[in-house]
């Protein structure tokens, strides 16, 4: 036996034996997960010939992760998405339904208890930027409008920030409103603006080492739930954006990117009329049933 084969043989034999380890698993699906875990990490291992010092980075890297990470930033979530990780789990448990629009990353800066709207009302509450009214439908993938539908939407200012990056505890660029009696949703906010990811930490050495940006695309986030229905969790991207082909987290998808509409006064679709510059736009989100359960 050669000393590589020796070498190798002793890798494998220690690999086995972690493996082995989890044989016991009652649950059928953790067994599964950890040791498909273990063989890929092991073999990670192995293909870069992974140095001590290399492993002890890794360690640092990822405890100063749980260092920065509290109730208003998530940096775990931000290793996931620069990684592409988070948009793999996306596509994978995707409905595969052409009709349905198209899900993308969740992001780290949802917030549970924002701020009901009225239907037309004004998620801004103060946000920095060019006024914006955003209008469309909710449907199910046959065409027929879905009433009631609770539309979740939350965006960054002007300058690049949510509202929870602020420290005043302020609630702006977000809210929850319900669809009309023809699935019809509509709101005013800002024109969203690009902006880079959090990069004063861990994820952003990361991006600066490997030389590539932080910025994402100007967006708006969506988070749509109705009874009997899948929940959606998408974006809306601005066409002619200059980030919409480097996305830091790798977000962007065709059939999400939408033209908007410049004005200058005039009348609104809300029959308001609105003071100097303002934008709009309109998307239309379509759900996916669930299957029925037996």
């Amino acid at each position: 036996m050669s000393p590589e084969e020796s070498v190798a043989d002793r890798e494998q034999a220690l690999t086995d034996e972690v493996l082995a380890s989890f044989d016991g698993t009652a649950d059928p699906r953790l067994r599964l997960v950890m040791q498909s875990l273990v063989r890929h990490l092991h073999a990670f291992a192995r293909d870069v010939r992974l140095s001590e010092q290399e492993w002890e980075a890794a360690i640092g890297f990822l405890t100063r992760a749980g260092h920065i990470t509290d109730d208003r930033r998530q940096e775990f979530i931000l290793l996931s998405d620069v990684l592409g990780l988070s948009m793999l789990t996306v596509a994978i448990n995707e409905p595969k339904v052409p009709e349905a629009t198209e899900a993308t990353v969740f992001g780290p800066f949802f917030v549970d208890e924002s701020p009901e709207i009225p239907l037309g009302g004004d998620i801004a509450r103060g946000a920095a930027g060019t006024p914006c009214h955003v209008s469309g439908q909710v449907r199910d993938t046959d065409g027929a409008p879905l009433p009631g539908a609770r539309v979740d939407v939350w965006e960054a200012d002007e300058d690049g920030f949510y509202d929870v990056q602020y420290t005043d505890d302020r609630s702006a660029g977000r809210g929850w409103l319900r669809t009309g009696p023809d699935g019809e949703y509509r709101f005013w906010s800002v024109l969203p603006a690009p902006y880079p990811i959090p990069h004063d930490g861990p994820v952003g050495d990361l991006l600066n080492a490997a030389g590539r940006g932080p910025m994402r695309p100007a967006h708006l986030h969506f988070k749509v739930t109705a009874p009997g229905h899948r929940t959606l969790i998408t974006h809306i991207f601005l066409a002619g954006d200059p980030y919409l082909d480097s996305d830091a987290v790798f977000g962007v998808k065709e059939g999400l990117v939408v033209e908007t509409a410049k004005h200058h006064g005039g009348g609104a679709p809300d029959g308001s009329r609105p003071h100097g510059d303002w934008t709009s736009l309109t998307f239309d989100l379509v759900l996916v049933a669930e299957p029925p359960t037996a």
